[in-house]
């Protein structure tokens, strides 16, 4: 029998923009509980990014840079008959979000000698153009997926 689909807390728009997608970079960015430097950080960069000559409107620059470091498919490890294959499968939504949400970050703390919020605003211009470690990682997984094609039909 399948086991019941987890119930998931909402996550309310944030106070600045009103996007749950922003407030869901704020809750990803926060470290100990300190909510209020995880925003100064997340509206310092759109703030950054707005001031920018390439940048624009920080929330379209956000969704894009979301929208080109999300991936489409993903490797998971299946055990058949003894042997583990890398299976390719669809990523979810959800999922999918979470992973550009996360590797946004990585991407931005691995930067050194700038300011976290520099750093940010720096990756989601970056990903909006399809271009730095975020959206690298994301080409990396589909190519992952791309060469283990041929146990897709481990899927199920």
């Amino acid at each position: 029998m399948r086991r019941p689909i987890k119930k998931r807390p909402t996550v309310s728009p944030d106070i600045v923009y009103g996007q749950v997608d922003v407030e869901r970079l704020i809750n990803y960015i926060m470290l100990r509980g300190q909510k209020e430097t995880a925003r100064k950080i997340v509206y310092g960069a759109f703030e950054i990014i707005k001031n920018d000559k390439e940048g624009g409107d920080p929330l379209e620059v956000f969704n894009t840079a979301l929208r080109n470091a999300g991936p489409l498919m993903e490797v998971r490890s299946r055990r058949v008959g003894g042997a583990n294959y890398q299976v390719p499968r669809e990523v979810r939504p959800e999922r999918r979000e979470a992973l550009a949400l996360r590797w946004l970050i990585a991407a931005a703390r691995k930067q050194k000698g700038t300011t976290m919020m520099q750093a940010l605003a720096k990756e989601l211009m970056l990903a909006a153009k399809e271009e730095g470690d975020a959206v690298k990682k994301k080409e990396d997984t589909h190519k992952m997926a791309e060469a283990n094609r041929a146990f897709a039909h481990f899927a199920w």
